[in-house]
């Protein structure tokens, strides 16, 4: 009995679907521009977060030794500092790599090459280039460093030079603000075009249902529990919204190709239409998630709600 009762409301939806075909295409047509906005907000918080992943990846600070230090002693802060909960990597760089690699930095500048020539020695101690989890983290990290718990030589002697955090403190934190700022703002940004869509997509839904509503009427007066009449618009509901879930992801596929160019200059090598091939299972789950939930679910509502059934 109870298959027959969901076959019967399913062959329903279906029926009633197709048969109010004006009314089916506006609420598809809604669905498939919410989910497109949903679909655009997602996209752009995947940009945003590769473009802020790049920025935080470039940020690091970088401790300066003398040139007398010892390279156990240096190893041995490094390791202190790799066991701290805020860092994410340490990485060394010998006395040698560092004149190697201001060498080449310097290469066309014949003035500066000339001038280490002349030097007798290596003007350049070692250095650790410390990344953190997090930018905020690095004052802590640079505190930590100053405040002598690193510890320096074997024998008591201080042997850091310099920790530049310090000398770039003001614009790691402005940094730091600029990110946080960024994520609040695309944060209430997508929630509020999120609403609106929503609560268009709802409204449409409900119109179409306040339509039928001497049918739902003539229903409950035959005595139709409110499983059967809500059933057919929850079935209508969900076939608008996976349509319309279909539709918004083949959509996106030549803005993606159009706009693939232009996102890997602007996001610093990210391209959008690449991301839209490597997630494309997890964009249609999402979308038909989206889809189903917001067409079903404002179906149920609508006959719930206001045409108290």
């Amino acid at each position: 009995m109870l298959w027959l009762n969901i076959k019967r409301i399913l062959r329903s939806g279906f029926v009633d679907f197709w048969r109010n075909a004006f009314v089916s295409l506006a609420s598809t047509l809604v669905l498939t521009f919410t989910l497109f906005v949903i679909g655009s907000l997602i996209f752009l918080g995947a940009m945003l977060d590769s473009s802020l992943s790049q920025i935080k990846d470039k940020v690091d600070i970088n401790v300066y030794f003398i040139t007398s230090a010892i390279e156990s002693d240096i190893l041995a802060i490094k390791d202190k500092v790799e066991n701290l909960s805020e860092v994410t990597s340490v990485e060394y760089v010998s006395r040698e790599q560092a004149i190697a690699d201001f060498r080449e930095r310097h290469a066309d500048d014949q003035l500066i090459i000339q001038s280490l020539e002349e030097l007798s020695d290596n003007p350049l101690g070692a250095q650790l280039n410390i990344k953190a989890t997090d930018p905020s983290q690095y004052e802590s990290i640079a505190k930590f460093l100053d405040s002598g718990s690193a510890l320096g030589a074997s024998d008591g002697s201080e042997i850091i030079d310099r920790i530049n955090f310090f000398q770039n403190q003001t614009a790691i934190e402005k940094l730091t603000d600029i990110i946080n700022s960024m994520e609040t703002l695309s944060f209430f940004i997508a929630l509020v075009l999120v609403v609106i869509s929503v609560l268009i997509t709802f409204n449409t839904i409900r119109l179409a249902i306040f339509t039928a509503k001497e049918e739902i009427a003539v229903m409950k007066l035959v005595g139709a529990s409110n499983i059967y009449v809500r059933g057919p618009f929850v079935v209508e509901g969900t076939m608008s919204g996976a349509i319309s879930a279909i539709v918004a992801v083949i959509l996106f596929y030549p803005l993606t190709l159009w706009l693939g160019p232009s996102t890997e200059t602007f996001f610093g090598g990210v391209s959008i239409f690449e991301y839209y091939l490597n997630n494309f299972g997890q964009i249609f789950l999402m979308m038909m998630f989206f889809g189903v939930l917001l067409g079903g679910g404002s179906s149920y509502l609508a006959v719930r709600k206001y045409l108290q059934v």
